[in-house]
């Protein structure tokens, strides 16, 4: 294919695809089930920001949620199945982030939004440049190599994005929500 042949960039070719399939998914053929979750309610974004993390509790979550898919994709990325789990894992990403950006709009307008944007921040700076590599080497291999140098940054990247969103994150969606309900 060769789509893979051309660089970084054309890995948005599978996920703007999957976003968009997850916003008609919410807007269209889930309208209803939806309506039904209450995550994105006043009552629940209140409570999360009045209450705190407790580290103990969410780091194993957090390890689970982070670093299984991690560690999924980099052992296909060993296979002839790389190209493969590089397209699903695009697709699938952009599905499920087109899925919460339009039930956060849906349920709080362009807050909504805002709120899908703090609440990525700052742990995604090393997350996404984590993934990019293992994507650019599913979708390069075999005419580039796996190196030390490759796994040293993939390690330390997620390990600080881990950290960001353990310790730091909580603070700062926290912070939004106190604004923004203190606001209204």
């Amino acid at each position: 294919m060769r789509l893979f042949h051309s660089g970084k960039r054309h890995m948005f070719a599978f996920f703007v695809p999957g976003f968009l399939l997850g916003i008609i998914y919410v807007n269209v053929v889930a309208k209803e089930y939806m309506a039904d979750i209450e995550i994105f309610s006043e009552y629940y974004l209140t409570h999360f920001s009045s209450g705190g993390i407790v580290v103990r509790e969410y780091l194993p979550y957090l390890l689970r949620v982070r670093l299984i898919p991690l560690l999924f994709l980099a052992a296909l990325a060993f296979t002839k199945l790389r190209k493969a789990a590089a397209v699903l894992f695009l697709v699938w990403s952009g599905f499920t982030g087109g899925i919460i950006l339009s039930s956060a709009a849906d349920e709080l307008g362009i807050m909504g939004s805002f709120l899908c944007a703090v609440s990525v921040f700052p742990h995604f700076f090393f997350y996404v440049p984590a993934y990019l590599i293992l994507l650019w080497y599913c979708c390069s291999a075999p005419r580039t190599v796996w190196n030390r140098q490759k796994t040293v940054f993939l390690v330390f990247a997620m390990a600080a994005g881990i950290i960001l969103e353990l310790y730091v994150n909580p603070s700062i969606v926290g912070a939004f929500l106190s604004l923004t309900y203190s606001a209204s």
